[in-house]
């Protein structure tokens, strides 16, 4: 067993130097959380949600539902094989023709990609995009053409998966749409380029009469597109709403719904205010600076996708349903840079459950009994960092300090390209004894 080392478990460290060291990292999370909360916006330290939440996921998991990715994605019938590659973002390239938009979601959060000022407004040279892909990436086999709206660029669409159909072979293509501007004749184009895959995005708060007309363009692409999905952001207060949403969809005999899981995208505060909305608490098991822009998760969006799991399993549908957690959408960036980037492991583990680099450390006092067990053993391969006061070495090693009542500090880690050179950096500690410690924990 590992145990998360936050506010209330912190005094389960007696090593003062351990202590100290660990408290680092929380006090990081302190000012991260008080500089978010500058927006006007709070996080919810509600216990009950929590412990709420828990109970849903052990229901589900006696119901013998799929957990996957370290339990970040969870899922019922059917999961879209994009969806699979996604967790190590590799073979998998998302792009778009520009980020306009004629929709305005108050959620939306692609104020905050890097290009948004150059294309929000204007189309990228997709085609120029496409072959420095075929010529640089290696085994790509899902292909994904999002936005803002691609279907405002209709023709520009078509032959976007009309090019991948003739220079790149047997890849998986997808298309992100609000399902406004799809006609048939549209259809029946994407068809003929073979696309794959259409995901509706579908939003609640839209009358009646565009929810009805959205869910006639997911029945027009039934007959047309081999796989269709429905993928949304599951709002705290819409159960009712969604199971509504669910049957109609059930009745269109819809691939998959992708429940993601809401979040607040540092802007558009006086919405979620509004709305009562608040963050969940802590917003990360490791808190790092992630590529993907969505934000921060809103409380509640995760118990809500989970009852709807159980839900659409207590009811017995067909439909394929997936919850796709915040933390899921981080994991393929953990992945590529633990992987991709050449770095030096020495005494450092890579996990197959979070991709993070690990590594065990006792601190103080306890450095010495830890050479003395490791001597007696002829252990050697360790390392001792006398600025902070520690000794390092693979978690493996752990079992060799049984019978001591020596405490132990599990290292998450990341490499990053700095000033071209590869560097390590130490992300969170968590607290373990040699007694209740097993690899298949980390």
């Amino acid at each position: 067993m590992v145990i998360d080392i936050n506010e209330k478990t912190i005094n389960l460290v007696k090593n003062p130097v351990f202590k100290e060291y660990a408290s680092f990292y929380l006090d990081i999370l302190k000012n991260f959380i008080e500089q978010v909360e500058q927006y006007g916006i709070s996080f919810d330290k509600n216990e009950e949600i929590s412990i709420e939440t828990k109970k849903v996921l052990n229901r589900l998991k006696q119901k013998q539902i799929i957990f996957r990715n370290d339990d970040k994605s969870i899922y019922n019938n059917f999961i879209s094989p994009a969806c699979e590659a996604c967790a190590k973002g590799i073979g998998s390239v998302t792009t778009y023709i520009s980020l306009m938009c004629h929709r305005n979601c108050y959620y939306c959060f692609n104020a905050n990609q890097e290009e948004y000022e150059s294309f929000h407004n204007s189309k990228r040279d997709w085609k120029s995009q496409l072959k420095h892909i075929i010529k640089t990436e290696k085994n790509i086999n899902y292909m994904a053409l999002s936005g803002g709206e691609p279907l405002l660029h209709k023709q520009d669409t078509v032959e976007y998966f009309n090019y991948i159909k003739n220079y790149m072979k047997n890849v998986h293509t997808r298309l992100y749409t609000s399902g406004d501007l799809l006609d048939e004749k549209l259809a029946k184009k994407l068809c003929e380029a073979e696309l794959r895959e259409i995901r509706f995005s579908i939003k609640l708060e839209d009358g009646l009469e565009l929810h009805n007309t959205v869910l006639k363009k997911i029945a027009l692409a039934r007959q047309y597109i081999p796989e269709v999905f429905v993928e949304m952001p599951v709002i705290p207060g819409t159960f009712e709403e969604m199971k509504q949403l669910i049957f109609d969809l059930e009745k269109l005999n819809v691939d998959g719904i992708n429940l993601l899981e809401f979040c607040f995208p540092y802007n558009n505060r006086d919405e979620y205010v509004k709305r009562g909305f608040k963050l969940k608490y802590p917003p990360f098991k490791v808190l790092y600076n992630y590529w993907y822009s969505g934000g921060l998760a809103v409380s509640e969006s995760e118990l809500l996708s989970l009852k709807l799991l159980e839900f659409i399993l207590d009811n017995n549908l067909k439909i394929g349903a997936h919850y796709c957690s915040l933390e899921n959408k981080h994991t393929g960036q953990i992945y590529r840079q633990n992987t991709i980037y050449k770095a030096s492991l020495k005494n450092t583990i890579f996990s197959n459950r979070d991709y993070y680099l690990k590594t065990a450390k006792v601190f103080g006092k306890d450095i010495s009994e830890v050479i003395s067990a490791f001597s007696k053993n002829g252990i050697e391969d360790y390392e001792e960092n006398k600025e902070y006061g520690f000794i390092q070495f693979e978690p493996e090693k752990i079992k060799y300090l049984k019978g001591t009542e020596i405490e132990v500090a599990i290292s998450y880690n990341i490499t990053e390209k700095r000033d071209n050179m590869t560097c390590l950096r130490e992300l969170k500690v968590d607290y373990t004894t040699p007694e209740m410690f097993s690899l298949k924990d980390i």
